[in-house]
């Protein structure tokens, strides 16, 4: 699964600990895949993109809407990558720039 290659290279970067599947709202149970509280900075690894899995499909692309745009609203930054992100290593290069 990319998101524990994401997090295994967050460790070999020596960044700081993410706090995984953190609730981030006061109100609802959303959790984040990664996050990082005093910096405000959230990520979030969409799997499942090119076989039609839950983020790709209309209720769940909506429901996802209305997350990331609760977390925004709370002053949150959510960086979003797929699998492609994730194994280029380009993922872990914008989460390593943003917590500088």
């Amino acid at each position: 699964m990319s998101a524990d290659l994401l997090a295994f290279q967050i460790k070999v970067l020596g960044l700081p600990a993410p706090v995984t599947e953190y609730e981030f709202h006061p109100d609802r149970k959303w959790r984040a895949d990664f996050c990082w509280p005093e910096q405000k900075l959230i990520v979030e690894y969409e799997g499942g993109t090119w076989m039609h899995g839950r983020h790709t499909r209309g209720s769940g692309f909506e429901k996802d809407c209305d997350k990331y745009n609760a977390a925004t609203v709370l002053g949150y930054r959510v960086l979003r990558f797929t699998q492609k992100h994730v194994k280029s290593g380009e993922a872990v290069k914008v989460i390593q720039g943003e917590l500088r």
